[in-house]
């Protein structure tokens, strides 16, 4: 996994942009739905996002684990709860969750918050 998680995560921002250029009354829709699963409420966004990461590592989908990760962290998450995180996906997954954790492991690494 040589590529830059902040790079690749950058592209995504950038592509999601595009979407809701071409796409806006879906993308529109899209973050409505969004907005409303990831507020505040009985569960914290924060650690929403947390979940929506460990889900995201067991289907294996890199745009969504560096969106919920970066989500994770602007609303709070320490290191230690992102390992964690990681934690529960590998309990989870066994090796296959090892695997995509080293995702969340490098980006970690590259923000030199590990």
């Amino acid at each position: 996994m040589s590529e830059s998680q902040v790079a690749l995560n950058k592209n995504r921002a950038k592509n999601l942009g595009r979407f809701a250029e071409v796409m806006p009354e879906t993308a529109k829709q899209i973050k409505a739905q969004m907005d409303e699963a990831y507020k505040d409420g009985a569960i914290d966004t924060k650690t929403k996002r947390l979940m929506a990461m460990a889900v995201a590592l067991g289907a294996g989908c890199r745009n969504c684990v560096l969106g919920q990760a970066m989500g994770a962290l602007d609303k709070g998450a320490t290191k230690e709860e992102m390992l964690e995180t990681l934690a529960v996906v590998t309990s989870m997954r066994g090796t296959t969750g090892v695997a995509e954790s080293l995702r969340v492991i490098q980006l970690l690494d590259e923000l030199e918050m590990l």
